[in-house]
């Protein structure tokens, strides 16, 4: 048996905002707060389904170098361009890693600076 990704776990100053910001994008739900403040987001059917959860883990100093793993995203229920005009919306901005404008995706950060990607579409809705 192999194993699979259970849960993502991102360090953040602030996890109430980024908990706002990810399930807005990825229409998740609160799904535990611990008392060390960190929040741990996931599907709205709860733990242990196909996806994984994300906990937002308190940091007061970002940790050293830049962090290798990075979240990339799909649009289920529109295209590409109408999903990236939402995220922007929502506090995403366009992140500038040194693109040629020739990619299928678009790099943002999250209100953190965390940097993710939209994917153009290869996700059919759940």
């Amino acid at each position: 048996m192999a194993c699979r990704v259970s849960e993502l776990v991102l360090g953040c100053r602030d996890p109430e905002v980024l908990a706002r910001f990810w399930c807005e994008v990825l229409d998740f739900v609160v799904l535990d707060r611990e008392d060390d403040g960190s929040v741990e987001i996931g599907p709205r059917e709860g733990f242990g389904g196909p996806q994984p959860t994300i906990i937002l883990s308190r940091r007061d100093e970002p940790e050293k170098g830049k962090s290798r793993l990075h979240i990339d995203v799909n649009a289920t229920d529109r295209d590409q361009d109408a999903e990236l005009e939402r995220l922007l919306k929502l506090g995403a901005r366009p992140a500038d890693i040194g693109q040629t404008g020739e990619e299928q995706w678009h790099v943002l950060t999250d209100p953190e600076g965390n940097e993710f990607c939209l994917l153009k579409a290869r996700l059919d809705p759940l």
